[in-house]
């Protein structure tokens, strides 16, 4: 290996990305990593941790696993970065879209919510007020009368 090159172990990778090496043995098993063997252990190039880094940045944005690899292999594509860049584009437009229908429907849930939580609320001074009066116009009784 080249002296300017340089190479990672699955547990330098995993400590940087704060994830467990079975997560990067499992991206590796999809084919998504591509490390080099050296008998039983891993060697990780530039390429691994830039393609690593990609893969965690597209879970955190919630597009799956397919989609991710999807996006990264278009990369190594004839079209290279801009076919990436363009597919990505789109990928983030969906998402976006998803997303914000998701955040309506959250919103109308929320509003329901508190229509219901209102509706309880004005039930309740109903029956205090009702109880409340009840206890005014009875006088209490006194022991031995």
């Amino acid at each position: 290996m080249p002296a300017m090159s340089r190479s990672y172990s699955i547990a330098e990778l995993a400590r940087e990305f704060a994830v467990t090496t079975r997560a990067i043995r499992f991206y590796e098993d999809q084919g998504m990593l591509s490390p080099l063997r050296d008998g039983q252990r891993r060697i990780y190039r530039p390429r691994d941790r830039t393609r690593l880094k990609l893969i965690l940045r597209g879970k955190r944005l919630g597009f799956p696993l397919a989609e991710v690899r999807e996006i990264i292999d278009l990369y190594d594509a004839p079209l290279g970065e801009d076919a990436q860049l363009h597919r990505f584009l789109a990928k983030i437009a969906e998402r976006r879209h998803e997303l914000e229908a998701k955040r309506e429907d959250i919103e109308a849930s929320i509003g329901e919510l508190d229509a219901a939580a209102d509706t309880c609320r004005a039930r309740l001074k109903e029956l205090e007020s009702v109880r409340g009066s009840g206890r005014r116009a009875k006088k209490p009784r006194r022991a031995g009368r």
